[in-house]
C-alpha cells in the first residue's frame, strides 16, 4: 500500500511537468482583436490610396479614338525570342527628384502624387495633343516583404492598388505560434526617410493603424515570443525534456498498474 501510494504521488507529479511544459502558450497570446465586442460596428472611414515614392516603376498607357496620334506616348521595346514575342510597353522609374521621363512631356513629376492624381494630370497636359484621351497608370513594384514567423517568409507582389496588413501576412501563411502578435514592426520608406511603426494584432486598434493599410516595399516582421528558442539547440533540449517526461509517466503507469 505505501509503495503504491508513492507511485501514484510519482505519476501526479510527471504529468503535473509535462502539463507545465506543453503550456508555455496560452490562448490570449495567439486570438486576435481580442476588446472586440459582439455585434460591434466599425465604419471604415479611412481614405488611404498609395502614391508615388523615389525608386517606384510606374506603367503609363494612352489611348484614344486616333491611333497614330497617340503612338508618340506609348513607346515598346521589342520582347526578345528572335521577333516572336510580343513588344512591350516601356516602363517610367521616379527619379531621384521624383520625376519621370516621358516622351513628348518630358520631365513630369509624379512623386507624392496618387494613381488617381496622376492620371488627372497627364490628361491635363496631354489635351494639347489629344482629344479625350484615356490614362491607365499603374505602380509596377506594388510588393511587400514578411519576415520572422510566419508560416512563409519572402517578398509577395500586390495586384491592386492597396493591401492591408492582415492580408499580408495571410500571403505569408499567418503568424506561427511562436509569433509575437503584440508587437509587429512595420518598417516604411518615404523617400530615403525610414520610419517604425509596431501594431498589436490582439486589439481591434489595429484598424485604426497608419500602417494597417501597407504601401509598396513596406517591411512587416513578427518576431519570436518569450516561449521561442533563437538556436536548434534549445528546441533540442525541450525535445529532450519531453521525452524524458513521457518516459517517467510511462514508467509510472506501470507501477501503478502493476502494484
Amino acid at each position: 500500500m505505501f509503495l503504491n501510494n508513492i507511485n501514484k504521488k510519482f505519476l501526479v507529479i510527471s504529468l503535473l511537468a509535462l502539463l507545465s511544459l506543453s503550456s508555455c502558450v496560452t490562448k490570449k497570446d495567439v486570438v486576435y482583436f481580442q476588446n472586440a465586442k459582439n455585434f460591434e460596428t466599425i465604419v471604415d472611414t479611412d481614405t488611404f490610396t498609395p502614391r508615388f515614392k523615389v525608386n517606384d516603376i510606374v506603367s503609363i498607357f494612352v489611348s484614344t479614338f486616333d491611333l497614330e496620334a497617340v503612338k508618340p506616348f506609348n513607346l515598346f521595346i521589342d520582347g526578345g525570342g528572335g521577333g516572336s514575342s510580343q513588344p512591350q510597353l516601356i516602363d517610367y522609374l521616379v527619379d531621384i527628384e521624383g520625376n519621370i521621363d516621358y516622351p513628348v512631356l518630358g520631365k513630369v513629376k509624379l512623386k507624392g502624387l496618387t494613381v488617381q492624381e496622376a492620371q488627372e494630370l497627364f490628361k491635363e497636359k496631354l489635351a494639347l495633343y489629344l482629344k479625350d484621351p484615356i490614362i491607365n497608370i499603374r505602380i509596377l513594384n506594388f510588393r511587400v516583404s514578411i519576415l520572422g514567423e510566419v508560416g512563409s517568409p519572402g517578398r509577395y507582389e500586390v495586384s491592386g492598388e492597396r493591401i492591408t496588413i492582415l492580408e499580408a501576412l495571410a500571403l505569408a501563411g499567418d503568424l506561427s505560434i511562436k509569433g509575437k502578435r503584440e508587437n509587429i514592426l512595420v518598417v516604411r520608406d518615404f523617400n530615403g526617410t525610414k520610419t517604425y511603426t509596431r501594431v498589436d494584432l490582439t486589439s481591434k486598434e489595429l484598424f485604426n493603424s497608419p500602417v494597417y493599410y501597407l504601401t509598396q516595399n513596406d517591411i512587416v516582421y513578427v518576431e519570436p515570443n518569450n516561449s521561442a528558442r533563437s538556436s536548434a539547440s534549445g528546441d533540442t533540449r525541450i525535445g529532450t525534456i519531453i521525452s524524458i517526461s513521457s518516459f517517467l509517466i510511462t514508467t509510472a503507469l506501470i507501477f501503478v498498474t502493476r502494484n
